[in-house]
């Protein structure tokens, strides 16, 4: 008797409705392309500005690599483009690229980088325009978990790293303990309430903690990033586990 091969379980965004990749990636670019007239204000309110803490954060971990005169960055799914600004202040020096699915999303990031060095492309993560090893880091802030397929998403960011080149996605997560369960009570009752009031959107801000409880765990995460050919694979809590830095080295 033949047994067919097991294909591994593919992971990825699934909004409500969605039934595949495609109409699931479609959601999602609809989704942001709605909420990005108030996405900056929202994000600061209901993070009670810690996310600018993270960015930063994140940035002065690849301070190595940003110090390199000339050195090639990509921002994917960079929406407004927080991190990318917090990447170029680490590194003045540094060619950075923020890249997004979201037309609305970079036209906003566009408006506030004024006279910076910055460009910014619309692309689509599973499928980037540019060669093969193009970039010595990539960062991806509270984007990555919105991708239709985590697997493709980091076949993706190998496939146009360099050699030796660093990654890291920087990722809301799930603390644990006495903490994790007043988190919950914030994350799934009251978020979704003031988001949806502000945004005047249904559905985007109820999404949001049903996006990161689909999202793998650290050590599954970790492993899919193994599995995906990458080294040095590590990831570090922040602000007491309500997001945390996955990082790894081609």
């Amino acid at each position: 008797m033949i047994q067919e091969e097991t294909k591994p379980l593919v992971r990825g965004a699934a909004p409500e409705g969605a039934t595949d990749a495609a109409s699931a990636s479609r959601a999602v670019r609809e989704m942001f392309t709605a909420i990005a007239p108030r996405y900056d204000l929202l994000n600061h309110l209901l993070s009670a500005n810690i996310d600018k803490l993270w960015w930063r954060r994140t940035a002065r971990t690849f301070a190595s690599v940003l110090s390199r005169p000339g050195a090639r960055v990509l921002d994917l799914c960079c929406g407004t483009g927080d991190m990318a600004f917090a990447l170029q202040k680490q590194g003045p020096q540094s060619q950075i690229t923020g890249a997004d699915f979201s037309h609305t999303m970079l036209t906003l990031a566009s408006a506030k980088s004024g006279n910076t060095a910055l460009r910014w492309i619309e692309a689509d993560a599973l499928q980037l325009p540019f060669p093969d090893e193009s970039f010595d880091l990539i960062t991806s802030a509270f984007g990555f978990r919105n991708l239709a397929d985590y697997d493709a998403g980091l076949g993706e960011i190998r496939r146009v790293l360099r050699p030796a080149g660093e990654f890291g996605i920087l990722e809301c997560s799930e603390p644990p303990g006495l903490l994790g369960r007043a988190y919950d009570l914030y994350f799934q009752r009251v978020l979704p309430k003031i988001g949806t009031l502000i945004s005047g959107v249904k559905g985007a801000y109820a999404y949001l903690p049903a996006s990161v409880a689909r999202f793998p765990a650290p050590p599954e995460m970790k492993a899919r990033m193994q599995a995906a050919g990458f080294r040095e694979v590590s990831w570090t809590p922040y602000t007491f586990g309500i997001a945390g830095l996955f990082r790894g080295k081609k």
